[in-house]
């Protein structure tokens, strides 16, 4: 799996640099690093208000925040593998 966090001007404003960090610890905390690839991407064109710009393989995510940040992993990083790692 490939997770790409948008770190341009405005996803950086709006904490790109926290969700960096929350994505390395989850993924470590659930045993994930052999199966994720984990980097930065400058703008990925779907700017949104309320959050940063994940893109998980093909699909894109508006809207991340710290407070999301759980529920956002569980739903689209975790639910991908097996149960087990939950």
């Amino acid at each position: 799996m490939l997770i790409q966090i948008c770190v341009g001007s405005s996803c950086h404003l709006k904490g790109s640099g926290e969700i960096v960090e929350l994505f390395s610890e989850y993924i470590e905390k659930h045993g994930l690093e052999d199966e994720i690839a984990l980097s930065g991407s400058f703008c990925i064109g779907k700017c949104n208000r309320l959050g940063v710009t994940v893109q998980i393989d093909d699909d894109i995510h508006t809207g991340v925040t710290k407070e999301n940040f759980k529920e956002f992993f569980t739903q689209n990083v975790l639910s991908q593998f097996s149960d087990e790692r939950k």
